[in-house]
């Protein structure tokens, strides 16, 4: 609250905003983006099907960059998938005080367009966070591609990259629960104890450790690799393709080890595609977004049980979400990044 001129008490209208601010070349950078305040809030008009959103929790992940990239103008407030309540609405399907998760702006005041593409938070006996998560994008991403893209069977050996990672983790908890054998590779000593410690995992080695990636996998999968989770791309992609069974499946997800090259790396041992007849198949979560009331009723009990274990990195203030989601490709992060922009 401020003074006016008449020493009365007015409401100032601002809004914080991360803005993408200078081109990407490259490595993202945090001078690529900008925090500012604007003194203007975004309103829903009745009947205009809009929704005015207050920002709690951001997700804060790979997927940003590339929406980044090749969706965000410059001077445009960063996009990504958040937690936030309804303060107006223009839609009949949603109402004020609403709780919402799905595509938001990085901001403290978004006006979602299209708030159809948002899933209405019924579930508050868990933390809200987690719907930057394991009960949002990444864990029905984790969901429907193990479940329906993997084809898993029990006993399948199921190989993840970027295995610490907020969809990796979940996969490899879904597999082990399924009855799969599970090995994850990640990035650092902590993380390699927290997939076998706390997730579960069978086994899991730092790749930045290991000189032979087909080495390291003879290792862990003598008789081969029967599920790829591709979280990784370039090297680890060409000697997971050296190490997969007949009628093997590859299920691509993301490639996080390219996002900031320039010049892509190339694959080298594809013809084990056809020699050993793996099917290798890309996806994108919302193509099953009609399976999410499916999913809530498979992991909301598995949670309150204790048997899916979710880790966050929690990051206070919108403020700091530029080093926040530069941490992200050099591994600072441990578990799922959230940043909090409110806690109401």
């Amino acid at each position: 609250m401020e003074k006016d001129g008449n020493n009365a008490s007015v409401e100032v209208m601002s809004n914080r905003q991360v803005i993408y601010r200078e081109k990407v070349r490259g490595s993202l950078k945090e001078t690529n983006l900008k925090v500012k305040t604007s003194l203007e809030r975004p309103k829903a008009d009745k009947d205009s099907g809009t929704i005015a959103v207050k920002n709690l929790y951001l997700a804060c992940e790979p997927y940003n960059l590339h929406l980044i990239k090749y969706f965000t103008r410059l001077g445009s407030p960063v996009p990504g998938y958040g937690v936030a309540r309804v303060l107006e609405s223009g839609h009949p399907n949603f109402k004020k005080g609403d709780l919402v998760w799905g595509m938001t702006r990085w901001e403290e005041y978004t006006l979602i367009t299209a708030p159809e593409t948002c899933f209405k938070i019924e579930h508050t006996d868990v933390p809200l966070s987690y719907y930057t998560g394991l009960l949002g994008m990444p864990g029905l991403t984790a969901y429907a591609g193990f479940f329906e893209v993997c084809s898993p069977k029990k006993g399948d050996n199921v190989f993840i990259s970027v295995a610490s990672g907020a969809v990796g983790q979940l996969v490899g908890q879904f597999a082990k629960l399924f009855g799969c054998y599970v090995v994850g590779s990640t990035g650092s000593k902590e993380r390699v104890d927290l997939l076998k410690n706390k997730f579960g995992f069978d086994d899991a080695f730092n790749f930045k450790e290991e000189l032979d990636l087909d080495a390291a996998l003879k290792r862990c999968f003598p008789k081969g690799i029967d599920i790829y989770f591709e979280n990784f791309g370039g090297k680890m992609l060409d000697a997971v393709l050296l190490n997969m069974k007949f009628h093997g499946r590859i299920t691509v997800c993301g490639m996080v080890s390219q996002y900031n090259l320039e010049r892509h790396e190339g694959i080298h041992n594809l013809i084990n595609l056809v020699l050993k007849r793996v099917r290798m198949e890309g996806f994108v979560e919302s193509d099953y977004y009609h399976l999410y009331p499916k999913f809530l009723e498979m992991v909301l009990p598995q949670i309150k049980e204790g048997k899916i274990v979710p880790v966050e990195d929690i990051v206070e203030g919108l403020e700091n979400s530029p080093a926040a989601l530069v941490g992200v490709f050099s591994g600072r992060n441990v578990g799922k990044q959230v940043v909090v922009v409110s806690r109401e």
